[in-house]
């Protein structure tokens, strides 16, 4: 009988598993439609003239980033980008009609400054880099109107036609202007598009705006867009300064697509927008930054292409900017620099920029402020310290204070375990599965293995506590307060996961951070699914599987949203870990896969947690185990099969082409620096790829141990990312046939002797670009005591160390011109002048001469197909 019983349990353990497998699995299908536009009709290119048309939109996109092609800086490519948005402007200017005012500028903009990025201290000097702009107001408008400004960045990344990042930027802008001229709507305030033209190049273009433009002290608000993919949710990555820019995307987004968690984790990326231009670095505009997340294996690569769009983004995109557009323009909110000045300088109250807002896949976004988040999250840990009072009394002190709050303490310890349990998991199997894998990444190209291998094992983790409930009896006397055992443990056990989600809410407060929302809402649904849970059980008996059910019901729109994050969060990770970086073996191997497994992990406790305190007496069974193990090690034996790699996710390789020169003519080195940029290291790439090997002159007595490593200072070229470069390997160059196409190559000389101020001593230099048809940037790397030189307004940046080397400091240098650079450097003494290097970093950085194409693209142009065919299409062979 007993036998007979513990299989009838257990299959209605599996009964119940099976239909949360497929309750989830619905979930993520409808996620999987909202994330991907499924549920968007992008209009055709004979769409009414007033609404925004996708297609008309593409057109744009076809032009920029295939008939014009790759538009980096320096290059042909991004001067006929420039020509062409400014007659599509024009085009737009001629239909416009009696009530509106339009004007194009088209202008060239130069500067320095310093600047921090990713941690480094960096100065930057430009010169003729391209903005143009557009600006559409009403025909009695007054040029210090505040204005609202769109901006998006036309030039691309070395060797990418930049068809997401950012030709559909640029490509919404100009749809969305002719939307404004042809809707017959009339601004209420102006509206100013800026397309500005090297954004690539650490902000260059927006800081050039912000410096020279005549209507910069005008603009009340900023939207930025921008692209890291293809396309897919159109995310507010940053808001701010104030809460009204998001309240008033809440307020009018068609599509909303929004979470305030997204800025508490955008400062850990190592990337930038020109938002910090405009709303932080330069000035304190209030704005939205708004970027295309998903698509990120192509991102910066030459697959970044017109077919690899997501259908549905740029349709999403286009309607939410044109009603922010409306809503900003009507906004009191916007006010001139001068008004905003003023405000502060009179006012004593601090509007906090940290407001909560969250959208619901998109159908809606909650959106309350800082004040109001404030004081309901604290609601759950008040109400979790409160409820061992409120049962004591109500039990008219039948039960003990304190061992109901110790029996509480309990559970919420076992569920902090859990939780624990479901991220270490999948970790120790990821490993286990590396130590018979010949490469890591799996799930690269297939994300779905990512959660196939890793969720049974995290829910295997979670379910563990439940099984060793027992070892932790109840503090309660169950004689004496006449209540089963069963009830008091349910009981424990949901206050106790209840009080630890309670818990994240408040850590979420006291750190200011904004993510607070996702454990609020996970406290809330839990105590409405509990109440219903409570009523349910006094009619049907708390075993039934009716009363379990019933649990559920009303965490669905909870758990739902759950999956909508957690899905959203773990395709960007994966996508973007075959760009993050590798770090040198043996460690470096396992990195990659215990990210991705640690955050699934993550994730399947925000997804499954709070199901666990009712639902785990159901599964926590040796047969459930049993089957969650066994489902484990066999998808971690068959993703082992699958292969990294495909077209639609390539690997990234980086390769060098370094040239050391003496004067304009000689060279005195060459080589080629070769790294990867993931977990799967060189020894991988040259199995899988011999014909790599073969081109470098590896054979079959080449050694890894003893071959030359290029340290760090030598990807100072792309500064400050050369920390995504480890395990690099140096290999003989070629360097008979460069000559042959360059008369001269980049050199520095003096310009005008040394002469002594008083105790200094300053040093004037000219730097000639050679006959280089197109350079992308110059990078000097001045070792010394400086005292002053003529960069960034005579500031001088703080000084960088690499590897413990000597403090040096950093100058890229950017824009074409016939003329050469000329700058002076201060030093302290004639005793400083001696201990002063300044070195010169071009040759990775000469981009796109008759043969010279650098950054995922091979010297000497009979390899180009070659190595253009490795770097983006290197899979399963």
């Amino acid at each position: 009988m007993a036998h007979r019983f513990l299989r009838a349990g257990d299959a209605a353990a599996f009964m119940l598993l099976v239909a949360l497998a497929v309750m989830y699995g619905l979930m993520s299908v409808l996620v999987h439609s909202v994330l991907y536009m499924k549920l968007i009709q992008p209009l055709g290119i004979d769409a009414p003239v007033d609404r925004f048309s996708e297609a008309r939109a593409v057109e744009h996109v076809r032009v920029l980033a295939h008939d014009i092609g790759v538009r980096q800086e320096g290059s042909h490519g991004l001067r006929e980008a420039a020509r062409y948005i400014k007659g599509q402007l024009e085009i737009i200017k001629e239909q416009a009609g009696p009530k509106i005012r339009i004007e194009i500028e088209d202008s060239s903009v130069a500067g320095s400054f310093n600047m921090m990025f990713l941690g480094h201290s960096i100065s930057l000097g430009y010169r003729n880099h391209t903005n143009v702009v557009m600006r559409i107001s009403s025909a009695d408008s007054q040029d210090s109107d505040p204005s609202v400004l769109i901006n998006g960045h036309f030039d691309s990344a070395l060797g990418s036609p930049g068809a997401g990042d950012c030709a559909s930027c640029v490509a919404s802008m100009l749809e969305l202007a002719r939307l404004t001229v042809n809707s017959g709507w009339v601004p209420y305030r102006p509206i100013i598009f800026l397309f500005n033209g090297a954004e690539e190049l650490f902000m260059l273009g927006a800081h050039g705006f912000m410096k020279t433009c005549k209507w910069r002290d005008t603009i009340g608000a900023v939207i930025n867009v921008e692209a890291s993919g293809t396309g897919g949710p159109d995310l507010v990555c940053q808001s701010g300064p104030g809460s009204w820019p998001s309240r008033i995307y809440a307020e009018s987004a068609v599509y909303p697509m929004a979470n305030s968690a997204a800025q508490d984790v955008f400062p850990v990326i190592p990337g930038d927008t020109d938002y910090r231009i405009f709303s932080q670095d330069y000035s304190d505009i209030p704005g939205l930054d708004i970027i295309f997340l998903l698509g990120g294996y192509f991102y910066h690569t030459s697959y970044d292409t017109v077919d690899r769009l997501l259908p549905g983004s740029i349709q999403a995109r286009g309607e939410n900017l044109f009603s922010l557009l409306k809503a900003f323009t009507n906004s009191p909110s916007l006010k001139t620099a001068s008004e905003r000045k003023a405000i502060a300088a009179t006012s004593n109250k601090h509007e906090d920029d940290r407001a909560f807002f969250f959208d619901y896949l998109s159908w809606f976004l909650i959106f309350y402020p800082r004040g109001v988040g404030d004081l309901i999250h604290c609601v759950p840990i008040v109400l979790f310290f409160l409820k061992p009072f409120l049962l004591y009394l109500s039990s008219a002190g039948s039960r003990s204070w304190f061992a109901i709050s110790l029996d509480f303490v309990k559970g919420l310890i076992l569920h902090a375990v859990g939780i624990i349990l479901a991220v270490i998991f999948p970790v120790l199997f990821s490993l286990m599965r590396q130590l018979f894998c010949s490469h890591a990444m799996n799930w690269f190209a297939h994300p779905l293995l990512a959660f196939i291998m890793f969720v049974p094992c995290s829910f295997l983790g979670l379910l563990v506590p439940t099984i060793i409930w027992s070892r932790f009896p109840l503090s309660q006397d169950t004689s004496a307060s006449n209540i089963s055992k069963e009830v008091l443990t349910d009981e424990s056990r949901f206050w106790g996961a209840f009080g630890f989600y309670a818990i994240l809410t408040l850590a979420y407060c006291v750190s200011g951070l904004s993510g607070g929302f996702l454990t609020f809402t996970l406290s809330a649904s839990m105590l409405l699914a509990w109440i219903l849970f409570c009523v349910i059980v006094k009619s049907s008996s708390r075993q039934s599987l009716r009363s379990t059910i019933i649990f559920v019901i009303p965490l669905v729109p909870c758990l739902t949203y759950t999956v909508y994050y957690g899905g959203f969060l773990l395709q960007f990770l994966i996508e973007k870990m075959g760009m993050m970086g590798s770090i040198p073996p043996p460690y470096g191997f396992y990195v990659s896969d215990i990210i991705v497994s640690a955050v699934t992990g993550v994730v399947t406790g925000w997804c499954v947690g709070p199901l666990i305190p009712i639902y785990g007496r159901w599964l926590a069974k040796s047969s459930i185990l049993q089957f969650l193990l066994n489902l484990t090690v066999v998808t971690l034996a068959v993703s082992s099969q699958f292969f990294p790699y495909s077209k639609d996710a390539p690997k990234r390789v980086v390769l060098q082409n370094t040239y050391l020169t003496h004067g304009s003519n000689q060279i005195v080195l060459a080589s080629y620096d070769f790294s990867v940029v993931d977990s799967n290291n060189l020894p991988f790439l040259f199995k899988y790829s011999p014909e790599v090997a073969e081109e470098l002159d590896v054979g079959s007595d080449f050694s890894f141990m003893a071959a030359d490593s290029s340290p760090k200072q030598t990807f100072m070229g792309i500064f400050p990312v050369s920390f995504l470069f480890s395990g690099s390997l140096k290999f003989p160059g070629r360097s008979d046939e460069i000559m042959k196409h360059y008369q001269h190559l980049p050199h520095l000389s003096a310009s005008n002797p040394p002469r002594i101020v008083k105790e200094s001593r300053r040093v004037y230099l000219e730097l000639s670009l050679g006959s280089l048809e197109e350079v992308w940037v110059a990078v000097l790397n001045i070792t010394g005591p400086l005292s002053g030189w003529s960069f960034a307004d005579q500031s001088l940046p703080a000084t960088e160390v690499v590897d413990g080397g000597p403090p040096s400091y950093i100058c890229r240098l950017s824009g074409s011109s016939s003329e050469n650079w000329t700058f002076w450097l201060e030093v302290i003494s004639k005793v400083s002048l001696c201990c002063m290097t300044l070195t010169l970093l071009l040759g990775y950085l000469l981009l796109i001469g008759k043969d010279i194409i650098v950054i995922y693209m091979l010297l000497r142009s009979h390899f180009l197909h070659f190595l253009e065919g490795l770097v983006f299409l290197l899979w399963g062979i």
